[in-house]
């Protein structure tokens, strides 16, 4: 039932693209909110009995409501897995503003690009929020941190949730996947206190633990790029970044083994500038990003997709073979 309702919810996504703002994010940003404002009190103690109530009671909702359905009958169960996997996991989530990007370029509107990635990016990510559109940006620097943020979005939307999918019973996997995400963004963005950036306290157990458990699902989807693109590069890419120790970090590994496989220079040059001061001093000699390698990176995660989708299948049938 599990790869049919995933092919169900990604044909659904696919002609009824969901909103950013939609209710089901309303509501989960809001409980999110809410126990932060009951139970801040400025300790890591309290961030991580916060985490635990916010992601435990969402993943007791999705249980109970899989055990109603599966009481009233097989064919509700499923609409339930649709359901769910429509909510967590999709490409059309972050592609839109992508395929404005590249419709900007090839109009030759430099300045509706920028202000496109401009908006795509006001929420900072959980692992670097340096990485920011700036006015006047050259193209080739609007496209770098198009496709880069493309690739991470790719992992956080559709590769991770859909591991979780994989190995967990039921829909909890997606559902456990994307709340402790939202959570590492929404409580783990550092503060502005003068110039300094200051790490909240009560967010430090929420990045710790979305780190944990993205720790596999980046990992394989930074594999599938490999396996998908350019493997030799993607590889030299990755051992790179780990001999320089930015492996540990998730946008280092995506952007490593993603810009291997595409043969271009994504990671923005402050982590470059990690690679070159590791042990090996790394250095990557890829093409710098244009507006064809904005389309060689949609076929790089269409072709990832199109490559877990079928590890999927294969193992639904062998499940269904050893059954």
């Amino acid at each position: 039932m599990g790869f049919v309702a995933l092919i169900f919810a990604l044909l659904i996504e696919q002609g009824r693209p969901l909103a950013g703002g939609n209710a089901v994010h309303r509501l989960a940003t809001a409980l999110a909110d809410s126990v932060r404002g009951a139970s801040d009190a400025g300790e890591r103690r309290h961030g991580m009995l916060g985490w635990i109530a916010v992601v435990g009671a969402a993943l007791l909702g999705v249980a109970a409501l899989e055990w109603a359905a599966s009481l009233l009958h097989p064919l509700a169960l499923f609409v339930v897995h649709v359901a769910i996997l429509y909510l967590t996991v999709g490409f059309r989530q972050f592609s839109q503003a992508f395929t404005a990007i590249q419709v900007a370029l090839a109009n030759d509107d430099p300045d509706g690009a920028r202000s496109v990635l401009e908006r795509w990016l006001r929420q900072s990510d959980p692992d670097d929020a340096s990485d920011r559109p700036r006015r006047e940006a050259p193209v080739n620097e609007v496209c770098r941190q198009a496709i880069a943020h493309a690739l991470v979005a790719a992992h956080r939307h559709v590769f991770g949730p859909l591991f979780w999918y994989l190995l967990l019973p039921g829909a909890i996997g997606p559902v456990m996947y994307r709340f402790a995400e939202m959570l590492a963004r929404r409580w783990g963005a550092p503060v502005i206190e003068g110039a300094a950036r200051v790490d909240e306290p009560y967010g430090a157990f929420a990045l710790r633990a979305y780190r944990a458990i993205d720790w596999l699902p980046v990992r394989m989807s930074a594999a599938g790029f490999a396996i998908v693109g350019n493997f030799e590069d993607a590889v030299y890419c990755w051992r790179g970044a780990s001999a320089a120790g930015t492996t540990t970090e998730q946008r280092g590994l995506l952007l490593a083994a993603g810009g291997g496989a595409l043969g271009l220079r994504v990671a923005e040059p402050a982590l470059e500038a990690r690679w070159a001061a590791g042990e090996q001093g790394f250095e990557w000699r890829g093409a710098e990003p244009d507006a064809a390698g904005l389309r060689s990176s949609v076929g790089l995660v269409w072709r990832s997709i199109v490559l877990w989708i079928g590890v999927f299948a294969m193992l639904t049938v062998a499940a269904w073979l050893g059954g």
